[in-house]
């Protein structure tokens, strides 16, 4: 049998958890609370605290697949468990590694593909580079096959911008020449399932969709969509906003997605925001006249 071991058990692993149950898969996740675990049960999954003892489940692991974002302190699954994947890792072993596409920094607008250097502007970004090596480190330790997906904005059921709008708090920053890209979570989830079935050690992969677009005008489409009014424009040089907010401006770049199509044979589902958006009012039951 096939048994995933995934690390940071969240939105992203969650989308892919079905493709690979429906396979005869196990899939074994890491959670920090009990109420999380019990979620995870109900989905087929079978949970594992994230700390406690790691080494039956990894001897049982053909997959590892890790998504928890690094902090201050590094990467938080090297630093809980390091020896242990010293330890229980096997050469050729698929591991997959969700990073960002934050590492290649601002480009001002222009394409960004696998080759691009990494010159992350944010410390988030540079917090991501910095995790990536370890995991390039550890792989080259023990011989892992290790994937690196560097991910877009993601979206998907739960996450999109219709609540917001729903209850007015949505705004149109607009910053002349920004542009994001983004992917569905679905969207995620095959390009995983892809290259579990092609594995290619060392790989690199952007996801994202193929229309990377200004913020204000997702924000704007989602409302048109709603039948509700589009939030008016705020210009990013004076709108009141976070720190945290104010840096994911910092950056603009549109990022290539070829090689997940060239090399994995990847046909996105939901090749840009208009088709994702409408997606989700369907999964919603929603129609324009309803909202």
């Amino acid at each position: 049998m096939s048994v995933l071991l995934s690390f940071g058990h969240g939105y992203s692993a969650r989308a892919l958890t079905p493709l690979l149950l429906a396979q005869g898969w196990e899939v074994i996740g890491t959670t920090r609370t009990e109420a999380k675990a019990e979620v995870l049960r109900s989905e087929g999954v079978m949970p594992v605290i994230f700390g406690a003892p790691i080494d039956e489940a990894l001897s049982r692991a053909t997959h590892v697949l890790t998504s928890a974002a690094p902090g201050e302190a590094g990467d938080p699954v090297l630093s809980t468990y390091g020896d242990a994947l010293r330890r229980g890792l096997r050469p050729d072993q698929w591991v997959g590694y969700l990073s960002t596409t934050g590492v290649y920094g601002d480009h001002g607008g222009a394409w960004v593909d696998e080759g691009t250097a990494l010159t992350p502007s944010t410390r988030r970004g540079q917090m991501r580079v910095d995790a990536e090596a370890a995991w390039r480190a550890l792989a080259d330790q023990t011989g892992a096959a290790l994937h690196l997906f560097r991910l877009a904005g993601i979206y998907g059921p739960g996450r999109g911008p219709f609540a917001k709008v729903r209850a007015g708090t949505a705004r149109r920053i607009v910053k002349p020449g920004q542009v994001f890209s983004r992917i569905h979570v679905d969207d995620i989830a095959q390009v995983l399932a892809a290259s579990i079935r092609r594995p290619n050690p060392g790989a690199v992969y952007n996801l994202c969709d193929d229309d990377p677009a200004p913020p204000e005008d997702v924000i704007g489409h989602a409302a048109a969509l709603l039948g509700l009014p589009v939030p008016p424009s705020e210009d990013f040089a004076s709108a009141d906003m976070t720190p945290m907010a104010r840096s994911f401006y910092a950056e603009s770049k549109k990022v290539r997605n070829d090689r997940i199509k060239d090399e994995l044979g990847v046909r996105l589902a939901y090749p840009d925001y208009r088709a994702g958006l409408a997606a989700l009012m369907r999964q919603d039951g929603t129609t324009a006249q309803e909202g």
